[in-house]
């Protein structure tokens, strides 16, 4: 709860002490009565109030989130199915929140959400070409000849992958595993998983390490943070360079 004239002062109306004079005019009402007295409070969420009958609000706080999303979440706002969504871990979260793109329910890792349309459109657009880098275990060993496919573009049945950025970092012989880097700037469905479903190896685990150069540094799994600054800068740098 706020004061009103605080409340008129902070959608841009008027100053604190101009909104006075706008209230003892009697051209402010609160969910539809006209208010002339001084002083008294009004819920941002639950109340309505006007100016000369149009309906005034604050702009919506700007918030930026990293949330390390675990398995057996999906990355959607709500779902028919009762499934856990990611949404759940965010729920003391007041403002509307989105996530920007998706990771499917057996993948963990870095995404973001944000009530910034405008940069999450930017952050998702393909010209904008938004690195992201993943962490695979896959079964058997990733050939030269796959490696090579990759890395210059492998045929998926939408068509060619741009070409992607890969490291074998281990293979295990114990276990015929190996662990594969990747990072790409493409964002088709289980885009990662469907590289290496056409190069013949299984994922085993798949895990979102950056996101157009953000990490995770210090984050549990299903637990998030606010971006810094920094970081949101890092962002907005990101897509502007990528735009020239």
């Amino acid at each position: 709860m706020e004061r009103l004239q605080k409340f008129i002062a902070g959608c841009g109306v008027a100053s604190r002490r101009y909104a006075e004079s706008l209230i003892d005019s009697g051209r402010i009402s609160v969910n539809g009565k006209i208010v002339r007295q001084q002083g008294i409070t009004v819920d941002a969420i639950k109340d309505v109030v006007r100016f000369d009958g149009n309906i005034i609000k604050k702009a919506e706080e700007k918030v930026y989130i990293i949330l390390y999303k675990p398995k057996g979440f999906i990355s959607t706002v709500k779902d028919e199915h009762g499934r856990k969504t990611i949404m759940q871990l965010v729920a003391d979260i007041p403002q509307r929140i989105f996530p920007v793109g998706r990771l499917d329910n057996n993948t963990e890792g870095l995404i973001l959400l944000t009530n910034d349309g405008d940069l999450m459109q930017k952050l998702l657009h393909p010209k904008f070409k938004v690195e992201k880098v993943y962490s695979a275990t896959i079964a058997g060993r990733l050939s030269s000849e796959n490696l090579g496919r990759l890395r210059h573009g492998i045929m998926l049945k939408d068509g060619v992958t741009a070409p992607a950025d890969v490291k074998i970092i281990k293979y295990d012989d114990s276990t015929n595993r190996s662990r594969i880097q990747l990072k790409i700037h493409e964002g088709r469905n289980r885009q990662v998983r469907r590289m290496f479903e056409a190069t013949g190896n299984d994922v085993l685990t798949l895990k979102r390490k950056q996101f157009a150069g953000l990490d995770m540094k210090g984050l549990k799994r299903g637990k998030y943070r606010r971006l810094t600054e920094e970081e949101l800068t890092q962002l907005i740098t990101v897509i502007t360079e990528n735009n020239l």
